[in-house]
């Protein structure tokens, strides 16, 4: 023991002991001390601050409700429209507009917008009539907006229609086996259900001449509307405007669209998910001709998608949204001499519509006419019809009603005139010079600018942030001299990259067109021209399931241009596929090197043994892409020979067991006329 420590013990010994120490209170000071401090300093919890409570608007709701609308409106007509490309909605609006006509009220409807169950509930209004105009999309599926509609006419079987009335008007095109399903599936389904058909089905064929076929049908159809309700027409053709012009001199330039599809500044603030409605911003990484001679400008762009969450599939299209030729603009507003700069609206006279504007406002003439409208097709009858009270020259004012009556002479000269003539509606501004319509009037009769979709010609296993685009440029002289352009190609070929504005409005649009489920499963693949692009995609995607050690089935290709020095597309890409065993076999057909023309249906004939064994022994799948007219039908007629010549069937036997192909999704078609 420390003596120190010894002598302190013996002397604390000899006196009596106090209760606490020093050293004790010492630390029991401390103890407490620290406790407070402790207490004292925890973070106290944050008082919860009182939030004045706004008065904000409620959102408005959409209607859902079609009856309710119709009520509250007068309305008696409804007009559906299953739509992909415009037209269907653009036939809607014109048949919801004559039933003015008829002393009757009618309102265009999109289904996707409306609870369809209650059309069972048409018959609560007085001369009540329901009209489809369903077009057909792809490989006779429903539009996009009608996908809904059409499962629940599917799901449906105990839905009683007994107190509908309805009629069909189906858009579609004759070259694509399934012409018009979607409209005859309607038509078919509404009458099984109990509903009662006032008029018959009218089928519209895009390959002959569709505005031919629609105003045949019209003419025919009201008639008979007026006969079954027991109406007469009123006999007011007079124009009947839908829209009226309000013109800001005064509006802060932020609250103007520039060309946004839907959200205002959608493009300044790009928010996902991506859609038709709200379009990606794509830049172009690539843009180069694939065509090596020749006249034609084929080309293969790339756009970046990184970051945008976008994801797609090889088979899947992309869809871009094309601006308008400035120099077409610009002579617009020079022959009718407006300032296209002037900001506008154009406003819906009925309040209760859900499409309060024709395109987005409010905005400029020239941001309407360069992203929002159709100037480069043919104007319908319909157009004509309306802007014939603009022209001072009676001549013409009589030629363009003549073309837009159902008289055989009116419809033979709108077929030479217009269509055959490709005469847009500068060339008959150009053509007819006392025609001066107001360009507001002009604007709400044009039809909306459509997006333009492409087979995506890239595989998302390979090339996850891009997407990858073959075309053609499209350009051809017409019979009046003038120098007509695709509007998309030539706006995709001056896409520069790293340029200005370099950028592409785009969605994807999911298809059915897709590689078999199990890799082992052989693919055919039959691509001549830019018909090649989705099997660009297939045959990476292929070569990736090859490097991850996946058991790959054959993969073979035939594939057909023009000349072997000129517009043999991917020539390296898919002799290096070859070289490395992901293209088991590429058979091209050169067209024109020879005297005899020699197309990819003769080079199918000519493998026929090996592609019978394939398909018929091997579960091979068949995948056509290309056009519609010509193509796939022979492509179609050669796999019936070599089911013929190999397999031993009759002609009816081969044409089933090719149905049979399709209908189990081993004979799949991606088209186009």
């Amino acid at each position: 023991m420390d003596p120190e420590t010894s002598a302190h013990a013996d002397r604390a010994g000899d006196e009596e002991e106090p209760l606490f120490s020093n050293l004790d209170l010492f630390l029991f000071s401390l103890i407490v001390g620290l406790v407070v401090y402790w207490f004292m300093s925890r973070k106290k919890p944050e008082p919860i601050p009182e939030f004045k409570k706004l008065d904000t608007p409620a959102p408005t709701t959409r209607e859902t409700s079609f009856i309710e609308k119709m009520k509250k409106t007068g309305k008696n007509i409804i007009v559906f429209y299953g739509s992909q490309t415009g037209t269907g909605e653009e036939f809607a609006n014109r048949l919801a507009k004559d039933a003015q006509r008829y002393g009757m009220k009618g309102m265009a409807a999109d289904p996707e917008e409306y609870t369809m169950g209650e059309l069972s509930r048409l018959s609560e209004i007085e001369n009540s009539l329901a009209i489809f105009c369903m077009a057909t999309y792809g490989e006779g599926d429903p539009t996009d907006n009608a996908q809904d509609f059409y499962d629940w006419l599917q799901e449906n079987d105990d839905e009683d229609l007994s107190g509908l009335n309805f009629t069909v008007f189906a858009l579609g095109n004759k070259t694509y086996e399934h012409y018009n399903a979607m409209g005859k599936y309607v038509d078919k389904r509404l009458e099984e259900l109990g509903a009662k058909r006032i008029f018959d089905l009218g089928l519209g064929d895009d390959d002959g001449n569709l505005e031919e076929d629609f105003i045949s049908w019209r003419e025919q159809f009201w008639p008979a509307v007026c006969e079954h309700f027991g109406v007469e027409a009123s006999g007011d053709e007079s124009s009947i405007r839908q829209y009226e012009l309000k013109v800001h001199t005064d509006l802060n330039m932020n609250k103007v669209f520039t060309g946004e599809i839907g959200r205002l500044k959608s493009f300044e603030v790009q928010k996902p998910p991506f859609d038709s409605k709200n379009p990606f911003l794509a830049p172009v990484s690539v843009n180069r001709r694939l065509n090596k001679a020749g006249d034609r400008h084929l080309m293969h762009l790339e756009l970046d998608i990184t970051g945008s969450k976008i994801r797609y599939e090889s088979g899947d299209h992309v869809a871009v949204f094309p601006t308008n030729d400035s120099s077409l603009v610009n002579k617009l507003g020079e022959i009718l001499g407006v300032d296209l700069d002037v900001v506008i609206s154009l406003n819906n006279l009925d309040e209760e519509s859900n499409k309060k504007h024709p395109f987005p406002c409010p905005t400029t003439y020239r941001t309407a006419l360069t992203h929002y409208l159709d100037i480069t097709n043919p104007p319908r009858t319909n157009v004509l019809y309306e802007l014939a009270q603009y022209a001072s020259d009676p001549k013409e004012q009589e030629n363009m009603r003549k073309m837009a009556s159902s008289s055989p002479e009116g419809k033979s000269l709108y077929q030479s005139w217009v269509l055959d003539s490709c005469r847009n509606i500068l060339a008959i501004l150009e053509d007819m010079p006392s025609l001066r319509p107001p360009v507001d009037h002009l604007c709400e009769l044009l039809p909306r600018l459509q997006a333009r979709y492409y087979s995506i010609a890239s595989s998302s296993k390979v090339h996850p942030n891009s997407i990858h685009i073959c075309a053609v440029v499209v350009e051809y002289t017409t019979k009046t001299g003038r120098l007509n352009k695709g509007v998309a190609t030539n706006w995709l070929k001056n896409k520069l990259v790293n340029g200005h504005k370099s950028t592409v409005p785009m969605f994807i649009r999911k298809s059915q067109f897709r590689l078999p489920f199990k890799a082992s499963n052989p693919v055919i693949m039959v691509g001549p021209g830019t018909g090649i692009a989705p099997f660009m995609g297939f045959v990476q995607e292929r070569g990736w399931l090859k490097q991850q050690g996946k058991e790959v089935g054959e993969t073979v290709m035939f594939f057909g241009c023009r000349h072997r020095n000129e517009d043999y597309l991917y020539q390296e890409e898919l002799e290096e596929a070859e070289k490395n065993g992901v293209l088991t076999q590429l058979n091209v057909a050169f067209s024109r090197d020879q005297e005899h023309k020699v197309y990819v249906q003769h080079l199918l004939k000519k493998n026929k043994e090996h592609l019978w064994k394939l398909i018929h022994s091997d579960n091979a799948h068949i995948y056509i892409c290309g056009d519609a007219r010509n193509m796939a039908k022979d492509v179609q007629a050669a796999f019936y020979e070599i089911a013929e010549e190999v397999g031993g069937m009759t002609r009816p036997q081969a044409t089933d067991y090719v149905k049979k192909l399709m209908t189990k999704g081993r004979y799949s078609q991606d088209v186009w006329s």
